[in-house]
């Protein structure tokens, strides 16, 4: 089995800079496990990591798909594990760095995407309701479980229908973990979990979104718009660009969705923490202030050294 390093946590945590120094001192490369960070012309929203951080250690699946082009969970399964294959076959360790639940769950568990059981003609009645648009499915599925909606991508329209099926049927909500899934056969992980103070958290939250506006966020969803895209498309429903194209659309002024996007990223990156806190074997690391944390670095990169047996490489 391939020792793989995950470096997990919510957003605007840290996770692209303790990633890059550990993948630098490990010896490693990086795969990415964030659902937007995958699309192309998306860089401001989506906090993809800078050029100069993409040559200091080489990335995978970032900067890849069109966002015009449908993608699943499955994709990503396929082509992660390959990432990471080939990572490894170069002698080099590989670092999943990223806060998409559903994403890092298809590394560690041997998850099937195939159709799941269930009732075929309700599933259907389900559809025809929603006029066959996994956008509007997907919505449905977050007024009725949103921690659910935020780890089913809304590609995977077999996945959307059979949790709204049960759901609507009387589940009060979703498992919603790896429960029942069987451990990667191919890979063996080892988690990593950064964290901060709330408070200090969600300061670094409402500081990113000011950064984003001021890198020009506004102007980059207008360019999307100009290329055909909507909020009627997946790769759109993202934090930060369905706001902006909400008031774009409502004649305000795109830095009108400033507040709604730091309150909206607030409320995911509590999710994400619920969701990675459910996972036994992970080793948590608490972050402090607003520079790099050596002395708990140190600590990190003791024990990712320690797991995954990566020599201390010539540098």
């Amino acid at each position: 089995m391939i020792p793989v390093l995950f470096v997990c946590g919510p957003t605007a945590v840290g996770k692209t800079e303790y990633s890059i120094r550990l993948a630098e001192d490990l010896g490693g490369e990086i795969v990415s496990a964030d659902s937007m960070q995958i699309y192309r012309f998306m860089d401001i929203g989506s906090a993809k990591p800078t050029r100069e951080e993409q040559t200091r250690v080489p990335h995978h699946l970032v900067d890849f798909v069109d966002p015009r082009e449908p993608f699943s969970v499955a994709m990503y399964q396929k082509l992660a594990l390959d990432a990471i294959k080939d990572v490894a076959s170069r002698g080099k360790v590989p670092v999943v760095s990223g806060g998409t639940g559903l994403y890092i769950n298809s590394l560690i568990y041997d998850m099937d995407f195939s159709a799941p059981a269930g009732d075929p003609a309700l599933r259907d009645k389900i559809l025809a309701e929603e006029g066959n648009d996994p956008a509007r499915l997907w919505e449905r599925l977050r007024r009725l479980d949103p921690a659910a909606a935020d780890e089913i991508h809304p590609n995977n329209v077999k996945r959307v229908l059979r949790a709204i099926e049960r759901l609507e049927g009387g589940e009060e909500k979703l498992r919603g973990f790896a429960e029942g899934d069987r451990p990667s056969k191919i890979i063996d992980p080892v988690l990593i979990g950064l964290d901060r103070d709330r408070d200090e958290l969600y300061k670094r939250i409402d500081a990113r979104v000011d950064r984003l506006f001021e890198a020009g966020l506004a102007d980059e969803i207008k360019g999307l718009m100009a290329m055909g895209l909507s909020a009627s498309d997946i790769s759109m429903k993202g934090i930060g660009y369905k706001e902006v194209i909400e008031a774009i659309n409502s004649g305000l002024p795109p830095e009108s969705a400033a507040e709604k996007i730091k309150l909206s990223t607030r409320h995911y990156a509590k999710r994400q923490l619920t969701w990675l806190r459910r996972y036994k074997d992970m080793k948590w690391f608490t972050l402090k202030g607003d520079g790099f944390c050596e002395d708990v670095y140190r600590r990190i990169l003791d024990y990712g050294r320690e797991k995954t047996q990566a020599p201390q490489p010539d540098r």
